[in-house]
């Protein structure tokens, strides 16, 4: 089996925008209808066994860790209304969902890919979102995640260990490393001064890990990188402040999602139709209830 593990913060992002694009005055709940278009699809295709997760609550213990972690302010009002919309919209449909308030929905997708990836019966994890805090969680081919729009566009979306090695210069295993020296400003955290993607790359791929990085450049075995000197200056001075970012980079694999089987779709609800029809999607629902039908839900 294949597990489908979609981030619904970013879908409804996704939407949100996508609709701004394609009308004007698009309805106030339209990403909402997108995200559970989009979802169908999947359904559509053959996904089976199928979890959403949300940012129910912009904040999480991150803020708790760095003052200038990202937070709802400036968020569109649009978007944070339809949150607790789109929870309830997937739940109607069927399909298990994590709304995240002390963890973010990345930890949700985290911690499913680590209980899928346990599961001796299922053959490929699929994380729908391109984030790349995401890259740590990605596991040879068998744990994977997919660029819905890249996809889309060329069929190029699909981000296996390979492909996170060259676009990063390293592994999974590095991942929240390399966060913890650049940064990360969608999340809201700088990184180390002087520190750019390519130094980060060179060192950890020799390192792999901050710890294991020298404090002398005398010690160093990276050949040919560039400011070396001001390099191993600027980790020495600020090695507790790049384990910290390392650590608000970490995705948690702990968070309760269930297992495997509290994925399997089974069909919608009773009131979905209604939802639908409040919604101004009443045909989603035929659609929907078709699919559960073939499949003798």
């Amino acid at each position: 089996m294949i597990v489908h593990l979609v981030d619904g913060t970013y879908e409804l992002y996704r939407q949100h925008y996508g609709q701004a694009v394609r009308s004007s005055e698009p309805s106030p709940n339209a990403a909402t209808i997108g995200v559970l278009n989009s979802t169908f699809q999947l359904l559509a295709d053959g996904a089976t066994y199928i979890g959403v997760a949300t940012d129910h609550v912009i904040e999480s213990f991150r803020n708790d860790l760095w003052a200038g972690y990202k937070t709802s302010d400036g968020m569109e009002a649009e978007i944070l209304t339809q949150i607790p919309i789109l929870e309830e919209a997937l739940r109607s449909m069927g399909v298990a969902v994590w709304p995240m308030e002390e963890y973010e929905a990345d930890d949700a997708l985290g911690s499913a890919a680590a209980v899928a990836d346990r599961d001796t019966r299922v053959e490929q994890v699929q994380i729908f979102s391109p984030d790349k805090d995401l890259g740590q969680c990605v596991r040879g081919r068998r744990v994977v995640q997919i660029d819905r729009r890249k996809m889309a566009k060329d069929g190029t979306g699909l981000i296996d260990e390979n492909a996170v090695r060259e676009k990063f210069g390293v592994g999974p295993a590095s991942i929240a490393d390399w966060l913890g020296l650049v940064g990360d400003t969608a999340d809201g955290f700088p990184g180390l001064s002087g520190w750019g993607a390519k130094s980060a790359s060179a060192v950890l791929a020799r390192y792999e890990r901050i710890e294991n990085v020298p404090d002398a450049v005398s010690e160093w075995d990276v050949p040919g990188l560039r400011g070396a000197a001001k390099l191993a200056e600027s980790l020495s001075s600020q090695r507790e402040l790049a384990l910290l970012f390392r650590k608000v980079a970490t995705i948690v694999t702990t968070v309760p999602v269930g297992d495997v089987d509290d994925w399997h779709w089974t069909g919608p609800r009773d009131e979905f139709r209604d939802f639908c029809a409040d919604l101004g999607a009443p045909r989603l629902a035929d659609r929907v209830a078709s699919l559960a039908s073939s499949r003798g839900r």
